[in-house]
């Protein structure tokens, strides 16, 4: 091989389960890859493709993949069909946006966050555009394109599906901290279905909590579905009334704000140009401890 295999920041691309429908979740491995020759870091991806169908899912993935094409969605560069299929990406060395937030020598800000938000929403935008919807959107999903810049990538469109209008879309996967209503509910899925996972994104962001989680997937079910949730008053002391605002905008049943028109609401204007060192560091604590749950998680599950 031309490459050296090494972990990505966490070796896999998180924890999409089956919703309660009784269907399996879609896996795949994603590892750091080194060129031997030029040194330049690729991210790999380890499709556990075994069977017919699975093969044609991986197909699917990487016919998306070639035609989206946005400074903020990963490309394709090859791909190649062995006893796994293996999709290598652009060199998107910086890993995992979240993972590199917690860093010591990183400024998290509230205009930070608000920078990186726009720049999810400008990906998704163009995404939705195409009448194209992720499906699962998350923080292991949001990676960084060097290991110093503040540029970042949207990847894995393993659970992306193509809308068709008067064809209904159903799902029966997500990861449950970050699907919206409507998946749990096995209703109909749309562009505003991202809208929800933005929205939770940036919520744990700010604060470094998880709006839904509970104590067992059912439960966070439970709370997804009922759309509650709350502003601790301690994780979010420093952030503006703006920005929560733009979080309820997009944590509603229904009536959430496109990317559009979430580009214009007035936290992301107010941001746009990014304005350095206006507010205060946030505190870091509860986003690594949140990290570190993810991780347990996923590493129990595999």
């Amino acid at each position: 091989s031309a490459f050296i295999k090494t972990t990505w920041a966490s070796d896999i691309t998180g924890d999409k389960v089956a919703l309660p429908h009784n269907s399996r979740g879609k896996f795949g491995q994603v590892f750091r890859l080194t060129h031997k020759e030029t040194g330049q870091v690729y991210a790999g991806k380890f499709y556990r493709a075994r069977t017919s169908k699975e093969k044609a899912a991986t197909r699917q993935e990487i016919q998306l993949m070639n035609y989206l094409h946005h400074p903020k969605l990963v490309q394709c560069l090859a791909a190649y069909d062995t006893l796994s299929r293996v999709v290598f990406a652009p060199s998107i060395a910086g890993g995992e946006l979240f993972q590199r937030i917690v860093d010591e020598n990183f400024e998290h800000t509230e205009p930070t966050s608000a920078r990186y938000m726009q720049q999810i929403l400008e990906g998704m935008q163009y995404v939705h555009k195409q009448n194209i919807v992720h499906l699962d959107l998350k923080p292991e999903n949001i990676v960084c394109v060097d290991t110093t810049g503040t540029q970042i990538k949207i990847i894995d469109f393993g659970l992306a599906s193509k809308l068709d209008e008067g064809k209904p879309l159903m799902v029966m996967h997500g990861t449950p901290e970050f699907v919206a209503p409507e998946v749990i509910n096995y209703e109909p899925v749309g562009l505003e279905t991202d809208m929800w996972s933005i929205g939770v994104i940036c919520f744990v962001l700010l604060s470094g909590e998880s709006p839904f989680q509970g104590n067992s997937d059912a439960e966070t079910f439970a709370l997804v579905a009922a759309a509650r949730y709350e502003y601790d008053e301690e994780s979010f002391e420093d952030i503006s009334d703006q920005a929560k605002d733009f979080i309820s905008s997009l944590l509603k049943k229904d009536r959430r704000l496109s990317c559009t028109e979430a580009l214009a609401h007035p936290w992301m204007v107010s941001f746009t140009p990014l304005t350095r060192g206006s507010t205060k560091s946030l505190n870091k604590e509860k986003m690594r401890h949140f990290l570190a749950r993810r991780k347990w998680k996923v590493t129990d599950e595999k």
